[in-house]
């Protein structure tokens, strides 16, 4: 069986609560001045079971003019519309204003309910028939069964009870897997268990224990219980009206407007773009930064309407635009929403949310509106490969690109890996996915950059890896980053050791200065082999400043002319092996060497010859037994 929301409208005093009563038995006026005054206020909420059996939930919206915003709460979500219209009053304002809303929110399954048949004549009730129908033929609802009822006599409600069972066999059911979002629309604490929410589901699942995020203020909450058509239950799905009886939040931290969805799945923004359009009904056309009211779920935020490609936007016509709001809100690719003017009051409009969380536009730009264009109607490979070049330098997740296309993730897997076939794009391993020009993008500014530190530090091997990414590459942590690099060394580019980055086939070349440098180092290293300059003794010598001769002995070290044997002291290679043989033949007759004996045949002082030897220990040439040396392995 389809889960499913049914919604009345209408005009107020038109009979809608009270054919909720008649429906379901359940009185949906809960408040004092609701039924002081005979007028719906808040949403009424009631189960209704059909006689099949069939389970679904009514929400009864408020007629009245002044509580539109209440009933705008209670539209979106909505399946199967039962718009309400007096026969003894026929088509009035709120009729309109209701149908101009239903119409924007694209629900396109209703029926027209004409209630009060009791209180006219046969002929009159024609007469008003032929009037909606009239008004009908020109709304999303053309063609809707017409049924006349009289709610308090049980007149015609058989009839609508199975036009409302036919209309649910057509119901396309929203989808129960992936991210969960439920708008609420009613916050109120129950003795013992805290704070309760309620709303319409509008995707995913809900479970007891799951944990879930209260947006805008993204605060993580628990469900601690759930009630579906007022039993509890363990989990609620997509369609259904819920109750969930939160844990982490007190009643103060919570309000209508917020709402609850999957850890991580929705953001917020203060801009928005848009697919626009103005009702053919409207009393004023649109200017460039009008203010407006902003209606999407349960919320509501003042904003102000940038148009991209015009000054003004008539009635009856659509344009991109931008929505600039004055608090963040939270919207996902291909929501609906309702504008109404700022004062007077009035619903003027809505569209289709493009991107919820959108960059500031500049108006006028082919640019712009091509983007836009794609992002609207583009297939969905064409929207993946615009998103991932429009980041061009960000690798996305699976989860990011669904929230930015308004799918479900399982439903990208096909167009990524055709993308990836096409060599549009690249998955980094569980990292996400990057465009192949992104990573053009990349290995450019890589490339230019080592080109330059190659030519300023020529004796260096190569640029660090980590200082690069930190200067340069902020968006990436190491392990993308290091999955980035290796993209670009299969591609031949560049290459990395040591943690160190460099051009394919690059080695340190000195210039002439750094060369003659270099042989003065070494003819000094050469001339004492075995009791070497200190570093600042050959740096003074030479006539070097600190950071040119550092560089040249970081090349030396490297490249092994060099070799520190500790903090202080720094070896020719030559030097080492020399020791090395001298101790050799030494060994060749003796078995154990002291240090007395070692400092004799290097010809030097125990200054040099004590790290010398602590050095061959450490390499295993000689083993330290007690205070001899004695051959290593």
């Amino acid at each position: 069986m389809n889960r499913f929301i049914i919604g009345t409208a209408g005009h107020i005093d038109h009979g809608k609560t009270t054919l909720v009563q008649a429906l379901t038995g359940i009185d949906t006026d809960r408040l004092k001045e609701e039924k002081e005054r005979g007028i719906s206020i808040e949403l009424g909420f009631a189960p209704f079971t059909l006689p099949s059996g069939q389970m679904a939930a009514i929400v009864d919206m408020p007629g009245h003019e002044r509580f539109i915003r209440h009933m705008l709460a209670g539209a979106f979500g909505i399946d199967i519309v039962l718009l309400t219209i007096a026969a003894d009053e026929g088509v009035m304002p709120q009729t309109r204003e209701h149908m101009d809303i239903i119409e924007l929110l694209g629900v396109d399954k209703g029926i027209i309910v004409l209630t009060k048949k009791d209180l006219v004549d046969e002929d009159w009730l024609a007469l008003v028939e032929e009037e909606v129908r009239e008004y009908m033929d020109k709304t999303i609802l053309r063609g809707a069964p017409i049924l006349a009822v009289s709610a308090p006599r049980g007149e015609g409600l058989p009839e609508l009870l199975q036009e409302i069972e036919k209309l649910a066999g057509e119901i396309v059911e929203k989808p129960v897997f992936g991210q969960a979002r439920l708008p609420i629309d009613r916050v109120f604490t129950i003795s013992g268990f805290g704070t309760v929410v309620t709303g319409t589901l509008w995707s995913g699942q809900l479970k007891v224990g799951d944990n879930l995020e209260l947006m805008p203020v993204g605060k993580t909450v628990r469900i601690r219980t759930l009630q579906v058509h007022n039993e509890k239950v363990d989990i609620a799905y997509a369609g259904q009206r819920v109750a969930v009886n939160l844990q982490g939040i007190e009643l103060a931290e919570i309000k209508r407007g917020y709402l609850l969805a999957s850890p991580g799945y929705l953001g917020t923004s203060y801009r928005i773009d848009t697919r626009l359009r103005l009702l053919s009904s409207s009393p004023r056309s649109l200017k460039n930064w009008n203010r407006v009211r902003f209606h999407l779920g349960t919320d509501e935020t003042l904003g102000r309407v940038v148009l991209l490609d015009r000054d003004e936007l008539l009635p009856g016509e659509e344009a991109y635009a931008q929505l600039v709001m004055e608090k963040p809100v939270v919207a996902a690719k291909g929501d609906r929403f309702v504008i109404r003017y700022y004062s007077p009051v009035t619903t003027i409009g809505g569209g289709t949310v493009i991107d919820p969380a959108a960059a500031k536009q500049k108006r006028f730009r082919e640019d712009v509106l091509d983007e836009l264009a794609i992002k609207e109607e583009g297939t969905l490979y064409d929207i993946l490969l615009h998103e991932l070049e429009a980041s061009a330098e960000t690798v996305l997740t699976a989860g990011e690109l669904a929230r930015r296309t308004g799918q479900e993730e399982k439903d990208l897997k096909d167009d990524l890996a055709l993308l990836m076939d096409d060599e549009k794009i690249v998955e980094l391993k569980d990292q996400g996915y990057i465009s192949t020009l992104g990573l053009g993008s990349i290995e450019e500014k890589i490339v230019n950059t080592l080109t330059a530190y190659h030519k300023q530090y020529p004796l260096r091997p190569g640029y660090p890896r980590e200082d690069i990414r930190s200067r340069s590459f902020k968006q990436f942590n190491p392990k993308t980053f290091t999955l980035v690099l290796k993209q670009l060394e299969d591609g031949g580019s560049i290459t990395s050791r040591n943690n160190a980055l460099m051009l394919a086939g690059y080695q340190p070349m000195p210039g002439d200065r750094e060369q003659a440098v270099i042989s003065g180092i070494m003819k000094q290293m050469s001339e004492q082999l075995f009791t070497p300059p200190s570093p600042e003794e050959m740096k003074t010598a030479l006539g070097l400043k600190e950071p040119e001769f550092t560089e040249i002995v970081s090349y030396l070290l490297e490249r092994g002319d060099l070799i520190r044997i500790n903090q202080e002291i720094v070896f020719a290679a030559a030097a080492i092996e020399e020791g090395k043989e001298r101790l050799a033949r030494y060994f060749e007759k003796e078995r154990e060497l002291s240090l007395a004996t070692a400092r004799d045949l290097l010809g030097t002082s125990r200054k040099y010859a004590l790290p010398l030897i602590e050095y061959y220990d450490r390499v295993r040439f000689t083993v330290r037994v007690g205070d001899m040396r004695v051959k290593g392995k």
